[in-house]
């Protein structure tokens, strides 16, 4: 039985697809990875995930970015503990990728040039009242105020990628930052 996807036998190959499917994610909002979950540990241990939204996909850099509202849950999480995870599943290509990184909390002046191009519905996401996360009496007790001030980008530092393709023969690689991502082979 051949393969339909001949990318995944290769190292190369395998790396290569997926940063130009992280990249899709990015532009194609029907892209499996414009939605991954990420992954976090809130100061008392306990493992969070939540579904966010690709914002920024650099391969040269091995950077990807999400945007948030600053008074998020995820960002007291990142702010204890910078290290986060990252997970795509995408089905059409049989292929898992979880991505370990180190975030980066971008706000103010820092991101004033994004938030400039946030089109004005997306910007009801930063800076409703009560916060994210606050216990409310009515599940509609809350008001929408875009505030730039409540604006972040979390700038992930990718370190590790571990992908893992489940065609006719299941295939399982890691890149790392610190060996140049150059990819190990392992079983799956």
């Amino acid at each position: 039985m051949s393969d339909p996807h001949p990318w995944a036998a290769g190292l190369d190959s395998l790396y290569d697809q997926v940063w130009l499917r992280l990249q899709r994610g990015v532009v194609d909002r029907h892209a499996p990875a414009r939605h991954p979950v990420l992954a976090t540990v809130t100061p008392g241990g306990m493992p969070q995930a939540r579904t966010v939204v690709l914002r920024g996909a650099d391969d040269t850099a091995g950077v990807l970015e999400v945007h948030t509202d600053l008074m998020s849950g995820k960002v007291g999480d990142l702010r204890a503990n910078p290290m986060a995870a990252l997970h795509v599943w995408d089905g059409g290509a049989h292929l898992q990728t979880r991505i370990e990184a180190r975030a980066d909390i971008l706000t103010g002046p820092a991101v004033a040039q994004v938030w400039a191009r946030v089109p004005d519905p997306s910007r009801q996401s930063y800076g409703s009242q009560p916060p994210p996360g606050t216990p409310i009496d009515d599940a509609l007790a809350y008001a929408k105020r875009p505030d730039a001030a409540c604006f972040a980008v979390l700038r992930l530092t990718v370190l590790a990628i571990d992908a893992v393709h489940l065609g006719p023969q299941h295939r399982r690689a890691r890149y790392t930052r610190e060996t140049g991502w150059q990819g190990q082979w392992l079983a799956p």
